[in-house]
């Protein structure tokens, strides 16, 4: 019996207060927003049809309610790998003011003090990657912005630096999985997609 091929169902979490306003939120342990909640319920139809063989998720509140919102609480499993970038120094900062102090800095480059390195975001990266890549069918991940980003880049064979080209929304779906008429080739098949977007 030949296996489905593996295709994973990226997740961002809601929006909260610091998404909101453009703070780097790491590990700090923030809440939705009501429009966060309102943001998560509304990926429920994007997802009802999917027969999911595993459903996965950050630890943090954010990405847990999330989930539990779009309906798969029953099912989650919580992947600690899925946690957003560990932002050090600068969590809880806007980029404008960091750069203030350090011109020119980019996350996806620099990396934080005093938090994740870029070979740290990497390893973490891969590691996953290897560990979901024993697995087939549809796989939901729960997880956040910037390290979803790092993470499709180096699904498909780049560097995280290459995940600064991409950007994800609050409360959306993104889908990375294989060319089907080349199935060694990971793809990026769907980016970016919100309930705010269909409606629009």
């Amino acid at each position: 019996m030949t296996m489905p091929p593996l295709r994973l169902s990226i997740i961002r979490h809601g929006e909260t207060a610091w998404s909101l306003t453009g703070q780097h939120t790491g590990r700090t342990d923030l809440a939705l927003t009501a429009e966060g909640e309102n943001q998560a319920r509304a990926l429920k139809p994007l997802l009802a049809d999917i027969d999911f063989t595993h459903v996965l998720s950050s630890p943090l509140q954010r990405a847990v309610h999330t989930c539990a919102l779009a309906g798969f609480s029953a099912v989650v499993e919580i992947e600690p790998d899925l946690v957003e970038w560990d932002y050090g120094d600068y969590e809880g900062q806007l980029s404008r003011d960091i750069r203030l102090a350090r011109p020119g800095w980019n996350c996806f480059e620099d990396g934080c003090p005093n938090g994740e390195s870029l070979e740290q975001i990497t390893r973490r990266a891969e590691r996953l990657i290897e560990r979901l890549s024993t697995l087939h069918g549809d796989v939901a991940l729960f997880t956040h912005g910037e390290f979803a980003c790092a993470l499709a880049a180096v699904w498909i064979g780049g560097q995280v630096p290459d995940g600064q080209h991409l950007t994800l929304s609050t409360g959306s779906l993104s889908v990375l999985t294989t060319n089907p008429d080349h199935p060694e080739i990971r793809v990026i098949s769907l980016w970016n997609l919100s309930a705010a977007l269909l409606a629009a």
